[in-house]
């Protein structure tokens, strides 16, 4: 969808496009009350400060529909191009059995300790850094931790949105 059709698309249509990005309907009607947009970044701009304003209740929900790194299905079903984000955000992830048990018991430790799933943007990172990262944030105190993963979704989400208007 272009930045054009996104400005005169149907409310319903709209928020079924914000839906793929991330699962907050908060966020998703925020943006579409500020249509029409002019430009691409005023549209992120806009979208990273409602993300700011997410309750933890809101993204727990997002978290429990999103996949966990290294698997390719999420606990609920997705739309294809929610999966089609998620295979190409986990792109660089190694498929080998090595990496996908250090990624299963990195996220089973994270998911026991903080009761919800380990969350990064991964575009762009490799499974050792992915795996670095899991490491060191499991170090992290709740609080700490739900800050990351806060900034993390929003970061999916934007990433997300950008690429669809730009595509």
């Amino acid at each position: 969808m272009q930045l054009v059709e996104f400005n005169q698309a149907t409310e319903a249509d709209v928020k079924t496009f914000l839906k793929h990005c991330v699962q907050i309907e908060s966020w998703a009607n925020e943006l579409l009350s500020q249509r029409p947009y002019a430009s691409l970044d005023s549209i992120l701009e806009y979208a990273a400060q409602a993300a700011r304003t997410w309750s933890w209740e809101e993204i727990k929900s997002a978290l429990d529909n999103h996949p966990r790194i290294g698997e390719k299905k999420a606990q609920a079903e997705l739309s294809e191009l929610e999966k089609n984000f998620s295979n190409r955000e986990q792109s660089a992830i190694s498929a080998d059995e090595e990496t996908q048990m250090a990624l299963l018991k990195g996220n089973i430790a994270y998911e026991k300790k903080y009761g919800y799933i380990f969350l990064i943007k991964a575009s762009g990172l490799s499974s050792e850094n992915v795996l670095q990262a899991l490491q060191y944030r499991l170090l992290n105190n709740p609080e700490t931790e739900k800050r990351i993963v806060h900034h993390q979704l929003a970061e999916i989400a934007l990433l997300r949105l950008k690429q669809e208007l730009s595509a």
